[in-house]
């Protein structure tokens, strides 16, 4: 089930803070992802909506950037299109196993440490924004790290408002 907010703040994973966006409502949480280091997202400040399912954890959440982000598996929507995230069972395309897929054992730290690796380690093999993933295989260190680096500076205007 849910951990409560409290133990989740007393053990933060290096990375990430996470609580309820309105104590009322425990299926709405507010993350915010640190940028891992020596990557190009690091200094950012991302935070991102997770909008549990009433069957939880049957179910995955659904996860949405808030903060602007350039990056292959995040749409430009700032919706997350990762493999934890993705209804269990077979991949009708066949790009994924069911066990890289959501498993009820999972909790808002394990998501949260796949979302750091995919900052850091971006998926271009199924993208969930093309023009990303296209700059980061044909020009990791022009287009791609300068959009990064804009929405990263962004990130900490945001954060120190």
């Amino acid at each position: 089930g849910y951990e409560s907010q409290s133990c989740l703040n007393k053990n933060p994973v290096e990375g990430f803070s996470a609580g309820l966006i309105d104590d009322d409502d425990i299926y709405k949480w507010e993350v915010v992802i640190i940028g891992p280091q020596d990557t190009l997202f690091e200094g950012g400040f991302f935070k991102a909506y997770l909008t549990f399912p009433y069957d939880y954890p049957l179910r995955p959440p659904k996860m949405k950037f808030i903060t602007e982000i350039w990056h292959p598996n995040v749409a430009k929507n700032g919706d997350v299109c990762i493999s934890i995230l993705h209804e269990p069972g077979e991949d009708k395309f066949g790009y994924e196993k069911p066990e890289e897929r959501w498993l009820p054992i999972h909790t808002v730290e394990t998501i949260m440490i796949s979302v750091i690796s995919m900052l850091a380690d971006p998926n271009s093999d199924s993208p969930a924004n093309v023009d990303a993933a296209k700059e980061w295989r044909e020009d990791p260190n022009g287009e791609f790290k300068r959009k990064v680096a804009r929405c990263v500076r962004k990130s900490q205007e945001m954060a120190f408002d």
